[in-house]
């Protein structure tokens, strides 16, 4: 069996795109996502993602994401920015999309190769110290800290990972954030699923965005975050103890398509 197949990438957070409107693969079947995000033995990405038939009236299409471990995972925000790029190449959107996530609701713009979608409005976030917890449609903890490009990200990410204080809530995403100047952070993640430091993370510099903000390092509404894969911006309002209209912006883009045999 061939299946088609479209590799995206946002800021480096890389995907496998497939067209499952038609049902071509199985939300089941575990052991073929992972295959085809193994970069040896497969297609290779962070994950996958299907574009299926929207469940919901007034969508344009719904959103299903794997981890490269083959399990079906919370929500991305590369991704969905890749996926609403993906649904203007395939003609389902011009310049516009609404769409539903395992998280709920998002609206999406999109102007040449950059594309601005609406995160999840947020009201918690558990600040203590230098840290940070808060779940922007993924959970993340933050750190603050200096000389991020020094870490060993996969040890001390992993560290934080499985300590006691996650493992039994199915683990989290782990950021760490230099603060530069004018609103800028330098953001290095360690995924859950990947297991490793991924080039970008779109949940994640929206929590540290957010946490930023809440915790006084930002004075902006507009926060700029640099990541291994490039730039992205997020923007949000902040009505009293809660952050609306939280968009997350940069880059998606189509890297290559093919046929892969199963």
């Amino acid at each position: 069996m061939k299946i088609p197949f479209y590799k995206y990438q946002g800021t480096g957070n890389d995907f496998v795109m497939i067209d499952n409107r038609q049902n071509l693969i199985s939300k089941n079947n575990t052991k073929l996502i992972n295959r085809l995000c193994d970069r040896k033995f497969g297609i290779g990405g962070d994950g996958l993602i299907l574009l299926e038939n929207p469940e919901v009236a007034g969508d344009d299409f719904r959103m299903v994401y794997f981890n490269a471990d083959g399990n079906e995972s919370s929500m991305c925000g590369n991704g969905g920015r890749c996926l609403v790029a993906f649904a203007k190449f395939l003609g389902i959107i011009e310049d516009k999309a609404t769409f539903t996530a395992v998280d709920g609701p998002h609206k999406a713009t999109i102007t040449g190769d950059e594309v601005s979608l609406q995160m999840q409005d947020l009201t918690e976030i558990k600040q203590s110290g230098n840290m940070a917890f808060l779940d922007t449609g993924s959970p993340h903890h933050v750190v603050f800290t200096k000389n991020v490009a020094q870490l060993d990200v996969k040890k001390e990410g992993a560290e934080i990972r499985y300590s006691d204080a996650y493992i039994g809530n199915g683990g989290t995403n782990v950021n760490f954030v230099d603060m530069q100047e004018n609103n800028t952070f330098l953001v290095r993640t360690y995924e859950r699923g990947v297991e490793d430091e991924t080039l970008s993370c779109g949940t994640g510099v929206t929590a540290v965005a957010l946490a930023a903000h809440a915790s006084g390092k930002a004075n902006s509404n507009t926060v700029k975050l640099i990541v291994p894969g490039g730039e992205l911006s997020v923007s949000f309002k902040k009505e009293g103890d809660t952050y609306r209209d939280v968009w997350l912006t940069g880059p998606a883009e189509q890297v290559f398509k093919g046929e892969i045999i199963c």
